[in-house]
This record gives C-alpha cells, sequence and structure tokens, in this order.
C-alpha cells in the first residue's frame, strides 16, 4: 500500500486553528485515494487535539524526537512514498534526515501560509512603517522559508496572492509550487435553505485561535470600533470566540457593553451560523483565513480588511464588505447588519466564492496529479532544480553535524 509520512508542527485540532482544519483536510484526501497516513510529530499533545487513530484504519499516529538518530530508523522502516512536511521548521530539523534515509520519497512543504509574509507585516506595523516587498527581502525568516521550499519537490501555497509573491518576487520555479487552497464541499441549494434567515440571526461575532498573534490584534482592533457601532446600535453584541484565550483578551470582556468573550466553542459552524455578521478586522497576516471561509460556508457575511480578503475572492465580489478605515469598517458592519436587502446578496457572494474556487473535488485531484507526475521522473525533475540541491547539500552538511551535536549532548547529560 502507498505510504505518506505527514511531520506536524503540531498535533491536529480542526476546533482550535484554520490550520489544523487544513492538516485534517490532506490527511483526508491522502486516504480518500487510498494512501496509509502516518501522522508524526515532535510536539506535545494538549488536551484539543483529535484522535487521528479513531478516524481511518489507514491513519496511525506516532510521536518522534527532535535531533535523534531513532528517526532514522523509524522512517527506514516505514519507507514512505511520501513525506509531507507541516511548515517550514519541520523541513529543517527532518528535511536531511529525510533526504538521507528515503531519498526516492517525495518531499512536500505544507506551508500553511508563508511565515515570513506574516512576520515582516507584524513587525513592520509595530515600526508604523508601511510594508514593502524590499523588507520581505531582507529578512532571515524569509532566507529561511525560501531555502525550504527551493530544498522540497514539492510547496503547497494556500493564496493565490503568495503564489505571486513567490513567482514574481523570489523567482520561484512554478512546477515547484501548487496553489491549493482549503479543499470545501461545494453549497448546494439545499444547504443554502437550511441556513437561518436574516431575522432568526443575532450579534456580530469574530472567531479566530488566539495562540495567533494576528487574531489578538484584531480583537483590540475590535475594542475600538465596537464603540462606533455600540453608539448606533446599542442592543447589538459582539461575541468574540476562540481557543487559547489570553488573559490580554480575556480583560477585554465587558457585558454592560455587550462585548463579551465566550471563548473557546466545540461547534465554531454553530456559532457562526446563528450569528448575522462576522467581523475581522484583520490588520497582519498571510495565508487565508479560516474564519472568513468558514462564514461563507455559513452564509454569514463578512466584514474584512484587504489583508482579511488577500488572495481569497479572484475577481469575484466580496460576502459583504472590505475597508481598513476602521471608522468606515463600523459604518459598513451596520449597513450589514441591518440591511436585509444586502445581507443577502453578500450572502450569495459567499457561495459563488466558495463553489468556484474552492472546489475540493478539483484541487484534490490537481493535488494527486503533480505527485503522480513528479514520482514518473523525481530525478529529472531534481536535477532541474539545480538550487534547491544546493541548498540541501549545504543543510546535510550545518544542519546534520548540528543535530548529531545535540544528540550526542543530550546523551550525556541523561
Amino acid at each position: 500500500m502507498k505510504q505518506v509520512l505527514i511531520i506536524g508542527y503540531v498535533w491536529v485540532e480542526p476546533n482550535s486553528s484554520a490550520a489544523g482544519s487544513r492538516m485534517l483536510q490532506l490527511i483526508e484526501t491522502f486516504v480518500e485515494y487510498d494512501y496509509k497516513v502516518s501522522f508524526a510529530s515532535p510536539a506535545q499533545k494538549g488536551e484539543k487535539a483529535m484522535d487521528l487513530n479513531k478516524l481511518s484504519p489507514l491513519i496511525n499516529e506516532v510521536e518522534i524526537k527532535l535531533n535523534s538518530s531513532s528517526f532514522d530508523s523509524f522512517i527506514q522502516e516505514l519507507n514512505p512514498d511520501i513525506v509531507l512536511f507541516d511548515r517550514f521548521m519541520m523541513e529543517e530539523q527532518f528535511g536531511w534526515r529525510v533526504a538521507e534515509n528515503c531519498p526516492n520519497a517525495i518531499r512536500i512543504l505544507d506551508t500553511e501560509d508563508l511565515h515570513f509574509l506574516r512576520k515582516t507585516r507584524h513587525q513592520q506595523l509595530k515600526k508604523e512603517i508601511k510594508f514593502t516587498n524590499e523588507a520581505l527581502v531582507q529578512s532571515n525568516d524569509t532566507k529561511r522559508e525560501i531555502a525550504s521550499i527551493l530544498r522540497c519537490d514539492l510547496s503547497l501555497i494556500i493564496s493565490t496572492y503568495e503564489m505571486e509573491l513567490l513567482k514574481n518576487v523570489f523567482k520561484i520555479e512554478e512546477r515547484l509550487l501548487l496553489h491549493l487552497p482549503f479543499l470545501l464541499d461545494k453549497i448546494t441549494k439545499e444547504k443554502v435553505n437550511e441556513w437561518l434567515p436574516f431575522l432568526e440571526r443575532n450579534h456580530f461575532i469574530f472567531i479566530g485561535n488566539f495562540f495567533h498573534q494576528p487574531n489578538v490584534d484584531a480583537v483590540l482592533q475590535l475594542k475600538k470600533i465596537w464603540k462606533y457601532i455600540k453608539k448606533q446600535l446599542p442592543s447589538a453584541e459582539l461575541h468574540v470566540y476562540g481557543a487559547y484565550v489570553t488573559q490580554q483578551i480575556q480583560e477585554l470582556h465587558k457585558p454592560k457593553e455587550n462585548f463579551l468573550i465566550k471563548g473557546f466553542t466545540l461547534d465554531a459552524k454553530k456559532v457562526v451560523r446563528e450569528a448575522r455578521v462576522v467581523l475581522a478586522p484583520l490588520r497582519f497576516g498571510a495565508g487565508i483565513k479560516g474564519k472568513l471561509t468558514e462564514a461563507m460556508l455559513c452564509g454569514t457575511p463578512s466584514v474584512t480588511t484587504s489583508i482579511g480578503a488577500e488572495g481569497m475572492r479572484g475577481d469575484l465580489s466580496w460576502n459583504g464588505y472590505v475597508e481598513n478605515n476602521f471608522e468606515e469598517f463600523a459604518k459598513k458592519a451596520i449597513k450589514l447588519f441591518t440591511n436585509e436587502l444586502i445581507w443577502y446578496e453578500s450572502q450569495q457572494n459567499g457561495v459563488e466564492i466558495i463553489n468556484k474556487l474552492y472546489d475540493s473535488v478539483f484541487f484534490k485531484e490537481k493535488f494527486l496529479y503533480e505527485i503522480k507526475k513528479i514520482k514518473e521522473d523525481i530525478m529529472k525533475h531534481r536535477a532541474q532544480n539545480f538550487i534547491g540541491s544546493l541548498l540541501q547539500y549545504q543543510t546535510l552538511q550545518a544542519t546534520k553535524y548540528m543535530s548529531k551535536w545535540i544528540e550526542l549532548k543530550n546523551k550525556k547529560q541523561e
């Protein structure tokens, strides 16, 4: 049976983050195409992690260690056809071991989003400096992640914006990249008919994992925006949901102002389906936003920023409004919350975006076709990527011996 090894940065938590949902989609895709999946991670398993073993007999969870030759024995015995790295940090840690012990395995990097893009935007925002591509090029984080992309046979890129950035600014060859957004089922007319109508919905809502800094910043901005909304809609409420609520966020809980920190919910879709409008004033970030595709899947219009909507809609109309000025943001939120006609038009825009740009059937077939194409002549594929081979060689010389030194040091301390 075909084998795929996924090396996870964290264990899969689909109820906590978009990254968790994305990883689950990839696992389910491999299982659908009759791959046996081993999901391995060096991370500590949290209470919100999903038990993948219960999902399918084709899935197995394995704990692995950083800087340990035990991984070499494990992967030699497994002998996978494909190794997928969950974010570039895992490729840095384990990529050289995979290349050394399973040289014929296809190495795939799932970027989730471009970390260097999100991090540089955050740094520029804190310095109150306008974001530029020049700042990206100068970043050490950029060099690390681009190097990881070049070392792999294929990298999965989640947004169209990031695809264009990698091709046009960093001159990455397109054959090393695959645009693979969230893999979502089409929204049928039957599904639309099940949605709660405008008049039966209440509240504004924000939802997001608070380990993720863009979400923390967005709720802090919402606190400022809310005063404008509350003035015009005194009975309206804002419900803030998300895993791993920080003390800073919890302190924003103000029932008298109808600004309510609800925290983690096991059923995110339920609370989004019952809300009238999603608010997401994101000032930095990367990739595509799970909270916004989830809003579309639940028939809930949204107001977000250009960062929030980036790379998500092609040339289609947004399912609500895209606004960067926060006073205007508040006005658009009020308009969407109170105007039934605009609300239904926005809802339909969301249906069109999901059905045209996130069709799981199309993208799954595209993904498996790319894997098949690479596997047919992997040596030729790699021969055309000399820079990647050079970086792989340099990594073997540097990272390998650093890792072995750490392993030896750890053994002496035991």
